[in-house]
């Protein structure tokens, strides 16, 4: 006969997730006064920042570091911290706050606690027992489950295989070629870190954004942050949730820059004259031959003029209409490097490659929620955090209420917001 199970242990709320989402959401809970515990699965503090690999810098400026309670105030503004830097940030912020948190607790399940339509609170599962809350709050963030295509099972076990979420360093790879594939921060800063280390590299080319570190006399992400926090104060929405074209628009990949070497953008040519064989998109594998899309350079027209027609236009518009003075806009310099004719076909053995890196981005997870609350996407449909099942909750997902939602920048006010809502009820 088996023991009896333990009881169930009982918090107004529960966080879930104790990245950056997770503890500036524990700040205003402390500051509401409101009874909570946040249950993290890692045994150790530190968020998604602990699965990048060992070269990484923060891609945001140190003065984009606006947790609540603790902004970054130090001698460098302008800088870009390395990888264990921000983890320990975010472990001391833990600490400074007193965030009530819980390392090694998997959540497996969340449901209503008197059943489906119930509005009796929540009962959490977990691998250390059961909760009963009256209020959950959904931190677990936007990068929990790699995406991997499926045609990557066809192709042959001799080919190591990472995502970019495992990937730490280039010794970790076998000798020989690496293909990478995207061109994301995260495609083209691993690009560069196998490049130092003198690797040869093929580059799958993917549609995201090329753009200057630096514009008009600011870092790009200053602009990208003035524009989500006060554009709409000038009439300027296009960072806005609200403005999307579409929902699939929530998961568009950011500008390709690196807070490597000082911080820097990443040009594909530049990627190119420095040795990386350029490819088209990634479609499919069979018998180690991959094809990709032939239309690479189509593609990289697309990738160098989105930073002029999209973001450039919304920046000057912020910059005319708030009144700020800023120097006028350096002219693009031309680059006059001719794609080579690669072909849509590669062949992993005749060009030596031994290794393929999937920098193909992340997907929500959110498989624990037993709550009909999910949109096709894997979205929880909400307004502004709060969804539409009482005393639940989302914060720190991308284009939770603006580009920026997800950010360290950002994703405070978007907790204060959820707090204050769910501390009303």
């Amino acid at each position: 006969m088996s023991p009896p199970a333990a009881p169930a242990r009982e918090v107004d709320t529960l966080v879930i997730g104790a990245g950056q989402a997770g503890l500036a959401t524990s700040y205003w809970l402390s500051r509401a006064g409101v009874e909570h515990q946040v249950l993290e699965q890692r045994p150790e503090l530190g968020g998604a920042w602990q699965d990048r690999w060992d070269s990484f810098y923060l891609n945001t400026p140190n003065f984009a570091f606006l947790l609540p309670g603790m902004t970054y105030d130090g001698p460098e503004p302008d800088a870009f911290l390395p990888r264990d830097q921000v983890i320990e940030l975010f472990r001391d912020y833990a600490r400074r706050i007193a965030a009530p948190v819980r390392l090694g607790t998997e959540v497996t399940r969340v449901a209503r606690a008197g059943g489906p339509t119930a509005d009796g609170g929540f009962a959490v599962d977990t691998n250390q027992g059961r909760w009963l809350a009256r209020n959950v709050v959904l931190a677990n963030g936007a990068y929990q489950r790699p995406r991997i295509p499926a045609s990557a099972a066809k192709l042959p076990q001799r080919i190591t295989q990472l995502h970019s979420h495992d990937y730490r360093n280039p010794p970790q790879l076998p000798g020989g070629a690496v293909l990478v594939v995207g061109t994301g921060q995260s495609g083209g800063q691993i690009t560069e870190d196998l490049l130092a280390a003198g690797r040869e590299v093929h580059l799958s080319v993917s549609a995201c954004p090329e753009a200057p570190r630096r514009y008009r006399g600011q870092d790009t992400f200053y602009w990208l942050l003035q524009v989500n926090l006060h554009g709409p104060d000038y009439g300027i929405n296009g960072l806005q949730a609200a403005q999307l074209p579409s929902p699939a628009a929530r998961f568009m990949c950011n500008p390709l820059v690196s807070g490597n070497d000082g911080g820097h953008s990443i040009r594909l040519r530049d990627l190119g004259r420095r040795g990386v064989r350029l490819h088209g998109h990634f479609e499919e594998t069979d018998d180690g031959v991959i094809t990709f899309s032939d239309d690479l350079a189509a593609r990289m027209a697309l990738v160098e003029s989105a930073f002029g027609q999209r973001m450039k236009v919304m920046f000057d518009a912020y910059i005319a209409a708030a009144g700020l003075e800023a120097p006028v806009a350096e002219p693009v310099p031309v680059d006059d490097w001719q794609l080579p004719s690669s072909g849509a076909r590669l062949d992993l053995d005749a060009e030596g490659i031994t290794s393929v890196i999937w920098s193909t981005g992340y997907g929500l997870d959110f498989g624990f929620l037993d709550i009909p609350v999910l949109d096709e996407w894997n979205y929880p449909r909400h307004s502004r955090g709060v969804t539409e099942v009482p005393g639940l909750y989302a914060v720190g997902l991308p284009w939770l209420t603006k580009h920026a939602s997800s950010t360290v920048a950002a994703v405070g006010m978007d907790a204060e917001y959820v707090v204050g809502h769910l501390a009303g009820r």
